[in-house]
């Protein structure tokens, strides 16, 4: 079945804008008519849930269209990506919320929190905001190995161990800020910066 602009537009829930500018910009080309109008069929209704699949996950439509157009895509890998991404992010929510109803249960009198679990909720989003903004780039670049072992670090990081690399991140934003103002990539608030994110790199 084909589709034009429009009813594709409201098949998908996106806006007849996006489907031009996605056209635009080469990320989902559509077949033309002899008048000069857009058609969709099945290979660009595919193209599309692909590419709201990975919006959804948070990648940027560049980095979309370069995972897309690579001669080695597997929609099929993909699609398992998808599905792995997604259960980390229920997986996450379903802390958060345990990690509220816990706290709440606290308050009215119950079981006291340990401050491990205080922390865990935070931990496992983290974690899944990671993956879904740089996980296909890592994964890519240094294996599903090395991604998680970092993930595992980050997960087994004790409450010291997440105050001091969440301190250590302020303090970054912090020194870059100066230095950006100073202009000068040899100052010392700026090898300052570097010396911390090192050590809050180690963390992860």
């Amino acid at each position: 079945m084909e589709y034009t602009v429009h009813k594709l537009a409201a098949l998908a829930g996106v806006t007849t804008r996006t489907l031009r500018y996605y056209d635009q910009i080469g990320l989902l080309k559509p077949d033309r008519t002899a008048s000069g109008y857009r058609l969709y069929g099945p290979a660009q209704l595919d193209a599309l849930q692909q590419i709201l699949f990975y919006r959804a996950l948070g990648l940027g439509l560049e980095e979309i269209r370069r995972i897309v157009s690579s001669p080695a895509f597997d929609r099929k890998a993909a699609l398992e990506d998808h599905l792995r991404a997604l259960l980390e992010q229920k997986t996450q929510l379903e802390a958060l919320i345990q990690n509220v109803s816990k706290s709440i249960c606290e308050l009215d009198g119950g079981a006291v929190m340990n401050d491990s679990e205080k922390f865990e909720g935070f931990k496992k989003k983290l974690i899944s905001d990671n993956e879904a903004a740089y996980g296909a780039e890592v994964r890519e670049k240094f294996g599903d190995a090395a991604a998680e072992a970092s993930n595992a670090q980050l997960a087994g990081m004790t409450m010291e161990q997440w105050k001091i690399q969440t301190e250590l991140g302020g303090e970054i934003l912090a020194l870059l800020k100066t230095a950006l103002a100073l202009g000068d990539p040899a100052c010392e608030q700026a090898q300052q910066a570097c010396e911390k994110h090192r050590q809050w790199l180690s963390f992860f």
